[in-house]
């Protein structure tokens, strides 16, 4: 079953898993499957935004403050990123802030 994330979902890293900034960009291990993963700036720093537990509203809301980007349009591509790496193990989902 593939979890569905919403707006209110609280994420944070993965335990298994390392990761270092390269420049504006950043590189995640998978330490259960030994793939590395590359993330670009942007992504980058949603991965930065992670390092505490955060919903992800606040995520988008960052994202919005940062770059000059829709909320809606946001929300659904950080949405997509994140189930992507809920998928692959990078993060874990921690409750849902009501």
């Amino acid at each position: 079953m593939t979890t569905r994330l919403s707006l209110e979902s609280i994420l944070v890293p993965a335990a298994e898993q390392v990761s270092c900034s390269i420049g504006e960009e950043s590189s995640i291990l998978n330490l259960k499957s030994s793939v590395y993963y590359g993330l670009d700036p942007v992504g980058a720093r949603v991965w930065t935004l992670l390092r505490k537990a955060r919903n992800v509203a606040h995520l988008r809301d960052a994202l919005v403050d940062e770059y000059q980007v829709e909320a809606e349009r946001c929300g659904r591509d950080l949405l997509d990123l994140l189930e992507n790496m809920l998928a692959e193990g990078l993060i874990e989902v921690r409750g849902v802030q009501v």
